[in-house]
């Protein structure tokens, strides 16, 4: 499991946690799928960027992506991603 370091504020909300201040809201299983529910919409949502590349850059994007089958925005996507998540 990933070390995950917390704030003050974070800290301070998992003490009082921990200490038993906190009471489970009414209805807690429905109102928990109601929040993923909404985290799940939040975090699938796409926006749209605007990247200024050198043609050259593009034209090597874009052989990349056909020798792999794909398009080159779904490419640049993926390699953003996969960056951004290491």
């Amino acid at each position: 499991m990933k070390h995950i370091i917390l704030d003050k504020e974070e800290e301070q909300i998992l003490k009082d946690f921990e200490d038993g201040k906190y009471v489970r809201v009414k209805n807690f299983e429905q109102e928990k799928k109601r929040l993923q529910e909404i985290a799940r919409n939040t975090l699938k949502k796409t926006k749209n960027i605007n990247l200024r590349l050198s043609e050259k850059v593009v034209h090597k994007l874009k052989i990349k992506a056909a020798e792999e089958g794909i398009p080159y925005q779904t490419l640049a996507s993926s390699i953003l991603h996969k960056f951004v998540n290491n």
